[in-house]
């Protein structure tokens, strides 16, 4: 056996062992689900300040870089070395006045809408049992059966009070404490997070310097490179995604403001506020937000709630098919089954988060599994398979 057979041997060894690790550990995960996502959650209460740490650094960075270019040529030579804090503090303060600027304006209006909801509602449980008793009065037979099905209703209701809602009250009351340990733990958790936030930002040259530098040290250039534009391209999918996807957002809501006043729909205001901020939510954003706003129409009045309807319909098809497209400009370039697919499994998994983030991941993921098809058929001579469309 010459040295060329040796080498083909042993990679072929190498292949196949590199295969067998694989399944065992594919089936190892398998089986072993429940204790990997125990430790998930583990871990992931363990670095749950770091987590918020990096997140709000990642969104306060450009305004960061923002406020440090601009400021670099205001500040004296001497006072240079002070343009890095004063960014960050620039930074934070524009992000806490832009969350109290929405929550000032928000926030009345809720409360106003949710007042007007609560001493509206004895009244209109009243015209309710007024229009049934109306509806009733001339029907012997329907009404037998209703007085039947209240019967039925209200001896459900004392057997539930009983048996279950004294119980759960009870279980409320005594995990008390425990949801007021949590609320602090969350409370402790953002209080460390902006710290690291603080520290992230401060560092955020020299973390990636080094990153660069470890990246250039464990890998080839080539793919050292190619590592790095896939950053890049993430970063810029997310950026892309979660900016156009507010400002879609912002403006829904205000269009859906502006159409409610016209048309004079109850709580307007609220009903806009659960229809933009469900929008962030990808696909099945604007049937979420549709569904809570529509019944606290119905409980002024059915006829609006109706032409509401109609309204969220027509606004839907014109945030799906013109806004959304113009902002977005297809950052993602995923197919609807993939968007789908995205937030069903990210969602599954990561819960509301999962929703939220399950479409810009994915869309990194599928970007990578591309390129290495595209390099797997350049390498094996089969680029001319991309020219048959059913291939692709």
């Amino acid at each position: 056996m010459n040295k060329e057979e040796r080498t083909k041997y042993w990679i072929r060894i190498s292949m196949e062992f590199a295969v067998l690790a694989l399944a065992i550990l594919f089936f190892f995960c398998v089986f072993r689900f429940d204790y990997l996502m125990k430790a998930f959650r583990h871990a992931k209460g363990i670095l749950t300040p770091f987590i918020y740490g990096g997140v709000m650094a990642y969104a306060l960075r450009m305004p960061c870089n923002f406020f440090e270019k601009h400021l670099t040529g205001i500040f004296p030579e001497k006072l240079k070395k002070l343009v890095p804090a004063a960014a960050i503090f620039l930074s934070f303060l524009s992000a806490v006045l832009v969350i109290y600027f929405l929550l000032s304006m928000v926030i009345p209006q809720l409360v106003i809408s949710i007042s007007g909801i609560i001493a509206d509602l004895p009244k209109a449980v009243e015209d309710a049992s007024v229009w049934l008793e109306k509806t009733l009065e001339d029907n012997s037979v329907l009404k037998t059966y209703a007085d039947t099905a209240m019967d039925s209703i209200i001896q459900k209701l004392q057997a539930w009070a009983r048996g279950d809602l004294l119980p759960t009250l009870q279980s409320v009351m005594s995990g008390f404490t425990s949801t007021v340990s949590q609320v602090v733990g969350l409370l402790v958790d953002l209080g460390i997070g902006i710290v690291v936030c603080v520290y992230l930002l401060q560092s955020r040259k020299l973390f990636a310097r080094q990153s660069k530098l470890v990246l250039y040290g464990v890998a080839r250039p080539v793919w050292a490179e190619r590592i790095l534009d896939e950053i890049n391209y993430a970063d810029r999918m997310f950026v892309g995604f979660f900016s156009g996807k507010i400002l879609d957002s912002a403006i829904i809501g205000l269009l859906c403001y502006i159409f409610s006043l016209i048309f004079g729909f109850p709580n307007a205001m609220l009903v806009s506020v659960i229809v933009g901020v469900t929008n962030i939510i990808p696909y099945f954003g604007p049937y979420i937000g549709a569904v809570p706003s529509a019944l606290l129409i119905l409980m002024s009045d059915p006829v609006k709630c109706l032409w509401f309807v109609v309204f969220i319909l027509i606004l839907q098809q014109f945030d799906g098919n013109i806004l959304g497209p113009h902002l977005l400009a297809n950052s993602t370039g995923l197919s609807g089954f993939w968007v789908l697919f995205s937030i069903t499994v990210f969602g599954g998994l990561f819960g509301f988060v999962g929703i939220l983030v399950g479409v810009p991941v994915f869309a990194v993921i599928y970007d990578i599994v591309k390129k290495l098809v595209l390099y797997g058929l350049r390498r094996h001579g089969k680029l001319d398979m991309l020219k048959n469309k059913e291939a692709r």
